[in-house]
């Protein structure tokens, strides 16, 4: 990477930084493009050169964080010796349940706002230039030997599942607390899998 490249890029994070910083304290609607780019340094045209407006940062910005928990997560995976689809997935969600725990501004961030279509724009839409990889989410669904009637729909049900009861029980402790609760939501997500499975005719 160039200088420039590499000068852009700073400055594309600084954004996306600064954005997430004063979305998360202050909120989307209290903040304005001018509080992003002046706590940035930056530009305000600077800001046009990455982004629509402060609701396209907010997309790439869940896409961006997304990214990086699952990331930390399919990097614990590697140093498993998990081979079984739902122990995979199981693990996965245990490690992005825990990042959330540990942060808990970055759960309030994201839960409120995560979106599958997000997911799937930034995936067409950004090209060479994303910073957002979830291809590594369909891989272990490709590398499974097992088949399963909409993969698509299968992993938007788990992260809807798993995203909506990370936000009531890590918050708020309703219906109990996250560790008292993962048992079930384990269950369930395995549940779903199998009910997903497409058995070969004998």
């Amino acid at each position: 990477m160039g200088k420039i490249d590499l000068n852009k890029k700073k400055k594309r994070e600084a954004l996306l930084n600064t954005a997430f910083e004063l979305f998360t304290t202050q909120g989307l609607h209290q903040t304005t493009i001018n509080n992003i780019v002046e706590r940035a340094g930056v530009a305000k045209g600077t800001f046009y050169l990455y982004f629509k407006d402060k609701y396209d940062i907010r997309n790439k910005l869940i896409a961006h964080k997304a990214s990086r928990i699952f990331s930390i997560a399919d990097e614990a995976l590697a140093k498993t010796d998990l081979t079984e689809l739902e122990d995979r997935i199981i693990f996965l969600a245990d490690n992005i349940i825990e990042q959330f725990n540990a942060d808990k501004s970055l759960l309030l961030f994201i839960s409120k706002n995560l979106s599958w279509g997000i997911f799937k724009q930034e995936l067409i839409s950004s090209g060479d230039d994303s910073d957002v990889d979830f291809y590594n989410i369909y891989k272990i669904l490709e590398n499974s030997p097992k088949a399963y009637k909409n993969p698509e729909i299968l992993l938007f049900m788990i992260v809807e599942f798993v995203s909506s009861t990370c936000y009531s029980s890590i918050l708020y402790n309703e219906p109990k607390g996250i560790e008292e609760l993962k048992p079930y939501l384990f269950d369930a997500i395995r549940q779903l899998i199998k009910s997903q499975e497409i058995v070969p005719r004998e």
